[in-house]
Order: structure tokens, then sequence, then C-alpha cells
């Protein structure tokens, strides 16, 4: 029986653990810090602070070197100069875009999508276009949440919507979620990969029971389950570029280019 151990309900801090494992190259690592105990998603902040703003509002810019700070002033998103957008707690990175398109700007667009851009292309993106966005707030929890304008949480530091990008990774307690929020693949504490349904139903997993696993999708195409240096469960796929993406018709699948090459075969449960 798969266990559906409770894991927090935010998502992906985008951190890639540096090893050659099974002779396939990992991602050198991007600094982040072990979720906090909270589990819930912290209310929008009322207050405006003097000075320097906690929330990037819509049509907003952050471009090399601005930033936003929470209330308490202890957290800090900034824009850097060599393209990276990162959440700090003073001087320790707790979350990151991992992009390194240097002169690259961050802008929370109108349609709610939170884009970091050089010019007209598009780096990365949050994948929440079609929102109604208030903000994205910089919160005194050391959270970095997105709400819509009847204040719902909509994204977070945690979450990951529909694809897991090549060299992206899944630590404990982050998620990858359908774009209908039906469904989610949650990385355990207790080091089970599981597909879950309506937040409570599971219908896959990888089995693997090592606590602290992580799970990665390789630029190799192998999306693989791992503690420290150690392979525990792999896709045995080997199409490099492949993405990890999971669909709201409850399957998860490993795409090459538009070609599935592996699924967990759960369409329509």
């Amino acid at each position: 029986m798969i266990s559906t151990t409770t894991v927090r309900t935010r998502a992906l801090a985008l951190v890639a653990a540096g090893a050659t494992v099974i002779g396939t190259a990992l991602l050198a690592p991007v600094a982040a810090g072990a979720a906090p105990a909270s589990t819930a998603v912290a209310a929008a902040p009322a207050q405006v602070r003097s000075g320097v703003p906690f929330t990037l509002k819509p049509g907003e810019i952050l471009r090399p070197g601005q930033y936003r700070r929470s209330w308490n002033n202890k957290y800090t998103f900034i824009m850097q100069k060599d393209g990276n957008a990162v959440l700090y707690q003073g001087r320790t990175a707790l979350w990151s875009t991992a992009t390194k398109v240097k002169g690259s700007s961050i802008a929370l667009q109108r349609d709610g999508n939170l884009v970091v851009f050089l010019s007209t292309r598009a780096i990365w993106h949050s994948n929440t276009a079609g929102k109604k966005p208030s903000g994205l707030v910089v919160q005194d929890d050391g959270n970095l949440v997105m709400y819509d304008t009847a204040k719902r949480a909509y994204w977070s530091r945690w979450t990951v919507i529909e694809t897991l990008a090549p060299g992206r990774t899944l630590k404990t307690g982050q998620l990858l979620y359908s774009r209908n929020g039906m469904y989610r693949l949650q990385m355990q504490a207790d080091g089970n990969l599981v597909l879950v349904k309506a937040g409570k139903t599971p219908l896959w997993s990888t089995r693997t029971t090592k606590k602290g696993a992580f799970a990665i999708m390789q630029t190799d195409g192998n999306l693989v389950v791992y503690v420290g240096r150690t392979a525990l469960w792999s896709s045995r796929t080997t199409r490099k570029g492949s993405i990890l993406q999971m669909q709201g018709d409850g399957n998860l699948v490993i795409y090459s280019g538009r070609t599935p090459v592996w699924s967990t075969g759960t369409a329509g449960r």
C-alpha cells in the first residue's frame, strides 16, 4: 500500500544536488534552505511598509540589482546581475529561479505569470498565466507567494505548476501540481515519490523509503530518485532535454519534444 505521509503544501525550491551518479551528470548546486515547519500559506499582509516594498505588483519589473524585502526585514527577493532571481534570509539563499543569463529582469505580468526575461526572450516562468494577480509577496515567514485579487494564494516558492524542466528537482515537501490542481506529485519525508489525486488518494509511487531522498528530472532525460549520491529509482529514460509533466488527466508523463517516452499510466484514475 502506498504511504501518503503528510507533506508541506508548498513546492519547488529550484535546487540540484551536485554529483555524478551511474554515469549521468547532475547540475551544480543552488543554495537553498530547509522548508519551514509551518505547512500553511500565510495570509497576505494588509500593511504597506515604508521604504522598500514587500510586494511586486502586476506589471512591475525587478531589473538587475532591484529587490523586494519582507515587512520584518528578514527576507529579500532580489534580481541579481548574474540573471538569477533569489530569495535570501540574510546571506543564505532559500530559493532561486536557477537562471544564469546576465542582464535578465523579472516581472509579474498582468496575466498572473511570473517571468524572468531578457529583451523579448522568456528564460523562466511560473506557468501561472490566466490568473488575476494582486501581487507577489515576500512574507515574514520566508515564503514567496503570488495572490489573486480574491486574496487566494495560487503559487508559492514551494510550488511547480505542470512541468518539471530538465535539471530541476523536487526535495522533501515539494510538489509538482497539474494545472487544474486536481493532481500532484509529492516528494515525501519518508523518501517516497507519490502521485496523489485530490490531496488524499495515492495513484502511483516509486516505493522508495529513504529519508532525505529527492527527485530530479535530469538533463539526460532520466527521472531519478536519489539519497545522497545513491540512485534509488529511475524511469530509465535517456532522451536528452526531456521534461516531466503532471497532466490534468492524472497521468505523469516524460516528454521528449511532443513524444511521450514514459508515463505512470494513471490517466483517468
